[in-house]
């Protein structure tokens, strides 16, 4: 039996109360709320597994880390699911992205205050795509220090938020699209297509800088993962609704 996915298309149809229905796992195309960590829907999630399946222990985890700032397609893995989070997380993705030119921020987006200001007035929609092709392909790049990345054994956010300075060194990623939405000065929108491991926020400041610039990220939606679309994903809400608990 292949794995259980479960997208919008099955809210309605009932969920089955034995885990043992689902010998390949359950995936979970979740639509990420806003604020929080790829952890918090993995707890929480468990948390709903354990007690809807009535049992203690249940592997859960996520195929790729997605910002806590950021909202959309975040694939979770119950179960015997778990062993094929790898082969999930290393599709490509697509994003829809804010960006804001001027100003900088330490985490590279809206997590930490704007420490540094810039002049902007210059760019304009010509000079953006004049310096996109540039950023297209595969390429080192460096991650934000605000990440998820391990540093001798900890992950960057929590060296960074106990203001430990550490560099990271970068990684080799490839960004196959982009194409500018719209610009408003000083906002920028942007789609992105890219492999796993690219930081849109990362993507942001040297956007910033190639133009004489700052620019941090202001907003952002994971629009795919793979062929799994964030139009299809599920909500919390809708995931209550089908693992109700009587």
């Amino acid at each position: 039996m292949s794995l259980y996915i479960i997208e919008k298309d099955h809210i309605e149809k009932a969920l089955a109360r034995d885990i043992g229905e689902y010998p390949e796992g359950i995936v979970i195309v979740l639509d990420k709320p806003y604020g929080w960590t790829s952890s918090d829907a993995v707890r929480k999630i468990k948390f709903k597994a354990q007690r809807f399946f009535k049992v203690k222990n249940i592997k859960v985890g996520h195929a790729g880390t997605l910002d806590p700032l950021a909202t959309g397609v975040l694939m979770i893995c119950l179960g015997r699911a778990t062993k094929k989070a790898e082969k999930f997380q290393s599709q490509e993705k697509e994003y829809m992205a804010e960006i804001t030119f001027g100003s900088t921020t330490s985490s590279f987006d809206l997590e930490k205050e704007i420490d540094c200001y810039y002049p902007c007035e210059h760019i304009n929609i010509a000079s953006i795509n004049a310096i996109l092709p540039k950023f297209i392909g595969e390429q080192n790049q460096v991650p934000p220090i605000f990440s998820a990345k391990f540093i001798d054994g900890n992950r960057a956010y929590e060296l960074a938020r106990a203001g430990v300075a550490k560099e990271l060194k970068p990684s080799r990623i490839t960004i196959y699209d982009l194409e500018t939405l719209s610009f408003d000065s000083p906002v920028l929108k942007l789609r992105i297509r890219c492999s796993k491991g690219t930081y849109i926020r990362s993507l942001a400041r040297d956007l910033g800088a190639a133009l004489q610039s700052g620019a941090h990220l202001t907003g952002l939606v994971r629009t795919s993962s793979g062929t799994f679309s964030v139009k299809n994903s599920i909500s919390i809400d809708d995931l209550d609704k089908l693992m109700k608990v009587d």
